[in-house]
């Protein structure tokens, strides 16, 4: 199963981007999806959750200007990105909090991350 992310890229500030991040494989179902990002010399943080019912949480720092969604059929999961700020800068990665895998054993990933997509906000 891969996470792969995608929609990264150079903006200006006041700007919008749209990440996608859709997994891949023998999936059965997948629960929390998750926005998380790094911006260089800081640690990763949380940016938007959603659960498999559609519940979202933002970060202090996004609320009101990203928005995560989730297409449940295509196993993928958004977040769109407005009024971009140069401290938005940072590598992005969505992980899953748990994915049940097809097949009859239903295998269980837990925490799976995919590869970060870089976005840069210019002043």
């Amino acid at each position: 199963v891969q996470l792969q992310a995608s929609g990264g890229g150079l903006v200006q500030s006041g700007g919008s981007l749209r990440l996608s991040c859709a997994a891949s494989g023998n999936i059965f179902s997948i629960d929390a999806m998750n926005w998380h990002r790094q911006a260089p010399g800081k640690q990763r943080e949380l940016v938007a959750a959603i659960s498999s019912g559609g519940s979202t949480h933002y970060a202090d720092s996004v609320k009101g200007r990203f928005t995560i969604s989730r297409d449940k059929a295509k196993n993928t999961v958004y977040l769109q990105m407005n009024r971009l700020k140069p401290e938005d800068t940072a590598v992005y990665y969505c992980n899953a909090d748990r994915i049940t895998l097809g097949g009859t054993l239903r295998l269980v990933l837990y925490d799976h991350w995919g590869r970060g997509t870089l976005v840069t906000v210019s002043s």
